[in-house]
């Protein structure tokens, strides 16, 4: 405890000069953590939605961490998990507002986590709205175009080509639509298996001049021949 009020005496009535730093490293932390707060976060599904705004899945974990980290560079900062627990670090802050600055980086921390989250359901529902359309159509014969998304493609035995400009020779390789389809389902299924960012597609020449369709992901580098 004699430790506890030394640290209790050197920021009477100002703000911990570490508040900065440590809000800092905490948000870069998280950041570094993306994948492994949505590999959490899709374990858990239903019961953590079910558990309200409050949940978190990561935030405890990045500020404990943090912590630790920044007391290793000053001795003097108490340790949010001694052996009075959580109850400690209370009695340590409750007299010089650092109990507020812990709590509001804590805040800031679970927005953040919160906004990865529903950016990744956002592009998941995207994601799964374009395999529904590509799978289902308005006909059997008919595919959205996947470079711009509105139009259908027409689809030959010789060529598939959209307005938007997509043209792309397919002689001698007997593309239907239930071929494309099929395609085009594998690729973005399988890019969502580990990337929750929003792959797009794009038309490609190879050494022959050839056109192919191909699919990629500046997040994950994802790249890979659609056609």
């Amino acid at each position: 405890m004699e430790s506890l009020q030394r640290h209790r005496s050197l920021y009477k009535g100002t703000t911990p000069p570490w508040k900065e730093t440590y809000r800092k490293r905490c948000v870069e932390r998280l950041k570094s953590r993306r994948s492994r707060l949505l590999d959490r976060y899709r374990n858990l599904g239903e019961g953590l939605k079910c558990g309200g705004p409050a949940t978190s899945l990561i935030v405890q974990e990045v500020m404990a961490e943090e912590w630790t980290a920044l007391r290793s560079e000053d001795g003097r900062l108490p340790s949010l998990w001694g052996p009075g627990g959580i109850a400690e670090m209370h009695d340590v802050v409750k007299d010089h507002d650092e109990l507020a600055v812990l709590a509001e980086i804590q805040q800031e921390l679970l927005s953040r986590e919160m906004s990865i989250i529903e950016e990744y359901e956002r592009n998941q529902e995207f994601e799964q709205q374009y395999i529904s359309s590509v799978v289902d159509g308005l006909e059997e014969a008919l595919v959205i175009c996947p470079t711009c998304r509105t139009s259908y493609l027409n689809i030959s035995s010789h060529f598939i080509s959209c307005p938007c400009g997509l043209y792309i020779n397919t002689k001698m390789k007997n593309i239907t639509a239930d071929v494309l389809r099929n395609l085009l389902e594998s690729r973005v299924t399988e890019h969502m298996e580990d990337c929750p960012y929003n792959a797009v597609f794009s038309l490609a020449s190879d050494a022959t001049s050839s056109r192919n369709l191909l699919i990629s992901c500046k997040a994950c580098d994802y790249l890979a021949i659609v056609l």
